[in-house]
């Protein structure tokens, strides 16, 4: 198993805190109070559906677009297909099966992969598809706060015209706002947004149920015919518009993302009682709004829904939920950076956890100023919503493609599913995500080269980093000794007193550092502790069973600590824990060993240049281990070792 270290954290939360029932999500099945699944419902409501339930804003607008105008055949077939993308896309395949395959209660498709790989031998091709997913989806990542917000400002358009051009910069303004007030936390705005989505799930149902009474007509779309009949008769422009009908559920994989947070349970009630019914009854309206009135030029359906003297507020609202969608996603692309520490994925990069009680409050300094710096840039590369719809939705439809993918495996693996049932489910849905992932290929010229750009540069640091630490700890073993017959040679060893406490990546060999510490002092402590991190597959390791103490020698033991992958390891927390033949530690008279590997690209090897050159960069820039493992500096001895790689 490969070690990987923990996350960092400004404030110390203790072991204990971390299986406490204020940072963890209930177990799916437990039994929940009325009180807490609504707390949890609503906390849901906040934090996952942002993303989904603002896209009305901007789909049908594009759709429109993208079929050449607006015509009611087209309008009937448009709602037609975004109704059944929801159905089949969101309610059958995440909603209903995805979230099924958890990974002890966690979701998305890091927690997936690290959950499938587990099988006793590695498994490159499925963390290959988990690198790859994870890639693509922080490319999408900046694009939505982008087109979410800008979208909702240019409603201004409609009420205020002499704002529009005004628009941009505004946009700008706010998105810098939203990073800036990152590094603070999220914990008492983040009590407002259930309420705040909540409202705006009811006013978008209201408006799109005022609509339909004036054209209860609209309805019929709801049988998939029309949608069938339009792609049946549209020939390639048809096929090309499901880029766009694709927009509506572009949210979905976030469902399965934030899982950890509020378990499945409560996000499926939020989502059958309110978010879908809700964003039918809107799409509904501006299906009827288009068929009654027409729509022409830049026309936006939804604003169109709202009285004249309720746009203005309306555009209020919008851009408010627009903000509350853009920090989940923010919010949900720190998760997965920790996770792809946890998981040895990435370098190790400073984590701050923002709130004591919410674990999923953390802040990523430096993934937060590159996002922001890609989002500010799309949104004035781009400049509108309109224009950044061709780039927005191609990397989410291959994640989940390769959600899917994974998928087929669990049913096969995990709930021993007979290879025709597999092919019954799995199979339609698989060709449904097939023809979303081609269809977006279609905008790659329009702008669809950007996330992909961005994803395959994430996936490329990502392999460099994962290669990279492989040639690293096998150029380490070269310079050791297994530790049976070095822990043998030791008994004349002169002995001073205290604790000696060497951080090791394996455990049947010597650590570098009690290497390099005898060579140097020639002496050892009373106690030497080889102390092992390991980071298991699974996201969170119960407290009875984090520590495990092995005598190894006189005045030798092995220590190992075992945490998931969305925990953060406190060494010290963690060794006050620890006993060793009755005895404590005592910090006082403890001394960490560390070995700093200054690692260099080897001048004779030709292959993977820049991989390994990349490698050397991230490994000299990541956090220091000092600060990640939450030892106290003035407790360090730090040794050095060079290794080419």
């Amino acid at each position: 198993m490969t070690p990987s270290p923990g996350t960092p954290s400004a404030d110390r939360v203790g072991p204990d805190d971390q299986g406490s029932a204020l940072t963890k999500p209930p177990v799916s099945g437990r039994p929940v109070h009325k009180a807490a699944k609504a707390t949890l419902v609503l906390g849901a409501l906040g934090v996952v559906y942002g993303d989904i339930g603002t896209s009305p804003l901007y789909t049908l607008k594009t759709a429109y677009a993208a079929a050449g105008g607006y015509s009611p055949d087209v309008a009937l077939g448009l709602l037609s297909a975004i109704v059944w993308t929801l159905i089949i896309v969101t309610s059958v395949k995440y909603v209903a099966l995805v979230m099924r395959a958890d990974n002890d209660g966690e979701g998305g498709i890091l927690a997936l992969m690290a959950h499938l790989a587990l099988k006793g031998q590695e498994r490159p091709w499925v963390i290959s598809i988990g690198i790859l997913g994870a890639a693509l989806l922080y490319g999408d990542g900046a694009i939505t706060p982008a087109i979410s917000v800008l979208s909702a400002l240019e409603g201004l358009k409609l009420p205020v015209p002499v704002l529009a051009p005004y628009v941009l910069p505004m946009a700008v303004v706010i998105l810098l706002a939203l990073f800036a007030f990152q590094h603070s936390g999220t914990a008492v705005i983040g009590r407002l947004f259930g309420p705040v989505m909540v409202l705006w799930f009811f006013v978008i149902a209201a408006l799109g149920t005022a609509s339909i009474v004036n054209h209860p007509g609209v309805l019929r779309a709801l049988w998939p015919g029309y949608a069938v009949q339009y792609f049946a008769t549209h020939g390639f422009t048809g096929f090309a518009v499901l880029g766009a009908v694709f927009l509506c559920a572009t949210g979905a994989e976030a469902l399965y993302a934030d899982m950890g947070h509020f378990g499945a349970g409560p996000i499926r009630m939020g989502w059958y009682s309110l978010v879908f019914p809700s964003l039918v009854l809107s799409y509904a309206g501006q299906t009827a709004l288009a068929l009654d009135r027409g729509l022409s030029g830049d026309d936006n359906p939804f604003f169109l829904l709202a009285p004249a003297w309720a746009q203005l507020p309306l555009v209020v609202l919008a851009t408010i939920a627009t903000i509350i969608a853009s920090q989940a996603i923010i919010s949900g692309v720190f998760s997965m950076t920790r996770q792809a520490i946890q998981l040895d994925l990435c370098p190790r990069l400073t984590v701050t956890q923002t709130s004591e009680v919410g674990y999923g409050q953390i802040y990523i300094g430096a993934v937060n100023w590159l996002l922001m710096i890609f989002t500010i840039g799309l949104t004035l590369g781009f400049g509108s919503s309109d224009n950044l719809s061709a780039a927005y939705g191609i990397a989410v439809s291959i994640t989940m493609l390769l959600t899917s993918l994974l998928l087929l495996h669990v049913m096969r693996e995990q709930w021993h599913w007979s290879l025709p049932l597999v092919l019954a489910v799995e199979g339609p849905l698989l060709l449904v995500d097939v023809l979303f992932t081609l269809s977006n290929l279609t905008k790659v010229r329009e702008g669809g080269w950007v996330p992909l750009v961005a994803g395959a540069m994430i996936w490329c640091v990502m392999q460099a980093w994962r290669s990279g630490r492989r040639a690293m700890l096998k150029q380490l073993e070269r310079e050791t000794l297994p530790l049976p017959g070095f822990l043998g040679a030791l008994a004349d060893v002169q002995r001073v007193p205290g604790t000696a406490i060497y951080l090791a990546r394996r455990i049947d060999i010597v650590p570098l550092a009690l290497l390099h510490s005898l060579k140097h002092y020639a002496v050892l402590h009373e106690r030497n502790v080889i102390l092992n991190v390991f980071t298991e597959q699974t996201p969170r390791v119960p407290i009875r069973d984090r520590i495990e103490t092995v005598p190894l020698s006189p005045g030798f033991y092995r220590v190992i600590l075992r945490y998931g992958f969305m925990e953060s390891p406190d060494l010290p927390g963690c060794l006050s824990r620890c006993r060793l033949d009755g005895e404590g530690f005592d910090m006082m008279r403890t001394t960490f060993f560390l070995s700093r590997e200054t690692v260099e690209a080897a001048p004779d090897r030709r292959h993977h240049v820049l991989a390994r050159r990349l490698f050397v960069w991230m490994h000299r820039n990541a956090t220091d281990a000092t600060e990640f493992f939450r030892i106290p500096r003035n407790r360090i001895v730090e040794l050095g070792a060079r290794l080419e790689i």
